[in-house]
């Protein structure tokens, strides 16, 4: 007598025998909660849909340069306030779930923190701006003739204090863009995007990028574990007693990361001929030159006739210079990053809040930097707040990334 699994082991070895010898494979059964095959019908590929969903790095970089680039051509509270606002909705959408997406709220904190201190050192260290409405008088300490300009204490004004604000909060705007695209674009994705000719220096920048995240990743891990086994996480002690773990895990990551480089072939060049590496130099240099002249040429009311030709004549130069160089390092791309229509408009959109900002703060520098003498309060300008809200383009256009 045979059991019930011989006679299963055997059916199963007479339908491999059909597939071996040309005959039809056995169909297999579609599981519970699966519709049936038809015959002739494609299959999904797995994947497909996701790297649909990906969107290109380098616009999101674009992006926030472009809200950077805006928040540095205006003083005025409102707009500041609207431009964060926008980025952080855009952050809130499509953030991602990795580590790397977690260091938005440091750099929140950060620009909080710069704030505050910028506002602390106007109290203590007094400011130049002259003002008539005191709020507060701190006891003087004298100071020697040679620190003469310096003051400790005294009379804190409130224009004093909202010029600081003012300042403080553009440069608050700034870390806060730099932080959205920290929380946006993957670093890896960014290194592979890349052109050859900057592959090193991508990799030094990447990994300083993702420092930080993997950082803040490590000390919320060390903190739960801590709290879970009742102990403290926070103070002095607390500190101490996480930094020395994240440390050394800091330490194992970065053996780790040398040893993938190396094994990955990090470093190693191509022959390339004397005269492809001269003209690579030549480009590159003049190029950057280039732009550096037209970008004063720019800046000066001087030159502004050959501001703007010098620049492209430099950027096409450091371009050819960029992709001649490339060739010493030769590199393959598995599933390189795709520039769509989805990259275009959202590197435009920030492009278009820096643009339309810049032309504001010429022709109504009044609006983008309210004065403080005499105190008077910000106003909203219309045109510039809806050039702001342009930024909020990507969290209606772009596709979310699955988690």
């Amino acid at each position: 007598m045979y059991s019930n699994t011989t006679v299963a082991a055997g059916s199963r070895a007479a339908g491999a025998a059909r597939v071996g010898n040309g005959g039809p494979p056995a169909r297999a059964k579609p599981r519970v909660g699966e519709a049936p095959r038809q015959r002739g019908q494609a299959q999904p590929t797995p994947g497909r849909h996701q790297r649909r969903a990906h969107l290109h790095p380098g616009a999101w970089w674009l992006w926030s340069l472009g809200l950077g680039t805006a928040a540095t051509r205006t003083t005025n509270p409102l707009l500041l306030a609207l431009l964060i606002a926008a980025a952080g909705y855009v952050v809130a959408t499509h953030r991602s779930a990795a580590p790397w997406a977690r260091s938005y709220t440091a750099f929140a904190r950060l620009a909080a923190a710069v704030l505050l201190i910028r506002l602390a050192f106007t109290v203590v260290l007094g400011s130049p701006i002259p003002g008539t409405h005191v709020l507060l008088t701190l006891p003087e300490v004298p100071l020697p003739h040679w620190a003469q300009g310096i003051r400790l204490g005294g009379e804190v004004t409130a224009e004093a204090l909202l010029f600081s604000g003012y300042n403080g909060l553009q440069l608050a705007a700034l870390l806060i863009c730099v932080g959205a695209a920290n929380a946006l674009a993957s670093p890896a994705r960014l290194l592979k995007s890349l052109p050859g000719a900057l592959y090193e220096i991508g990799v030094a920048v990447v990994v300083a990028l993702t420092f930080a995240p993997h950082l803040i990743a490590d000390v919320q891990r060390l903190r739960a574990a801590r709290r879970l086994r009742g102990r403290p996480d926070r103070g002095i002690r607390g500190l101490l007693q996480v930094g020395l773990p994240v440390l050394e895990g800091a330490l194992e990551r970065s053996v780790a990361l040398a040893a993938a480089m190396d094994a990955r072939g990090y470093g190693r060049t191509a022959a390339v001929p004397a005269r492809v590496r001269r003209t690579t130099t030549a480009l590159t240099l003049g190029g950057l030159l280039g732009v550096c002249a037209g970008t004063y040429g720019l800046l000066t009311a001087e030159g502004g006739t050959y501001g703007l030709p010098v620049l492209g004549a430099g950027v096409v130069a450091a371009l050819a210079g960029l992709r001649l160089g490339g060739r010493r390092t030769p590199r393959t791309r598995y599933r390189p990053e795709p520039w769509g229509v989805h990259a275009w408009l959202v590197a435009g959109s920030g492009a278009a809040v820096a643009a339309l900002l810049a032309l504001a703060s010429v022709r109504d520098p009044q609006a983008l930097h309210p004065g403080v003498v005499p105190l008077v309060a910000p106003t909203l300008p219309l045109w510039p707040a809806a050039a702001v809200l342009l930024a909020t383009l990507p969290a209606f256009i772009v596709p979310k990334e699955p988690s």
